[in-house]
């Protein structure tokens, strides 16, 4: 296993202006993506890929505008799709039984596998990828713009191309390993766990720029109070839960 692959992967925000990822091999991506496993293999997903200049303009725009989404070569959008599903019951004469919060759920487990993968697979072909998680931010607008129907949710979009000439992404930050993996239970970590995970991310050049240009005195209030508020938080659960609970798929 080549482990060093992942461990040095970054993710790309600029992408080449004049090479172009070929159709033919876009789809074979995908369907690599698409044996990724998923719940009872029911493939509870759809991936609305758009490299209509208009159409991804339109996308960038709902995108609050990301430099990824408006300079790569395709967007693809993963949806969480319990529709289909309903659509072969009916044909069948039985019922949808997944149109409903703990269906939809499954749906999104899917959705994000399949989307993970198809990463993954593109990035060792020697494309690049840059997930964009503002789709929730603005769900109405990604329904009406995709023409998305009742029973699927867009949850998040990858920009995807080849990385621009000379481009040399650096790979995130990460936690340490401790920080994520607990053995046999669940490993409550204390105050001196919390100074030892965050030591390292707390102390980068980059984090302490954050913390001054915002007017903060720690690293966590840039994310809790700036990047991520709670009031942005109960929207984007709102909006999420309506999607959720909406029926009639």
């Amino acid at each position: 296993m080549d482990s060093d692959f992942f461990k040095k992967r970054a993710t790309v925000r600029k992408f080449s202006e004049e090479r172009h990822v070929d159709e033919a091999l876009l789809d074979e991506l995908l369907a690599a993506a698409a044996h990724a496993p998923s719940t009872g293999n029911m493939q509870l997903y759809n991936v609305i890929v758009a490299r209509d200049p208009a159409k991804k303009a339109r996308l960038a725009a709902l995108h609050l505008g990301q430099p990824a989404a408006k300079n790569c070569d395709a967007l693809l959008t993963f949806c969480a799709d319990v529709r289909r599903f309903g659509k072969w019951c009916r044909a069948r004469h039985t019922e949808n039984s997944l149109d409903n919060a703990g269906g939809k759920l499954t749906a999104i487990i899917d959705a994000s596998i399949f989307a993970q993968q198809f990463v993954a697979v593109a990035e060792q072909s020697g494309i690049g990828c840059c997930y964009l998680g503002t789709v929730t931010y603005n769900l109405d607008g990604f329904c009406k713009a995709l023409e998305v129907p009742d029973g699927v949710i867009p949850l998040f979009s990858v920009a995807v191309g080849y990385p621009a000439e000379g481009l040399k992404p650096a790979p995130s930050d990460r936690l340490p390993l401790s920080a994520v993996v607990s053995r046999e239970t669940y490993h409550d970590a204390t105050p001196s766990d919390i100074d030892v995970y965050y030591a390292e991310k707390e102390q980068l050049e980059e984090s302490r720029r954050f913390v001054a240009e915002n007017g903060k005195e720690t690293l966590a209030q840039v994310y809790s109070e700036v990047r991520y508020p709670r009031e942005l938080n109960l929207a984007l659960g709102r909006s999420l839960l309506q999607a959720i609970e909406t029926q009639d798929a």
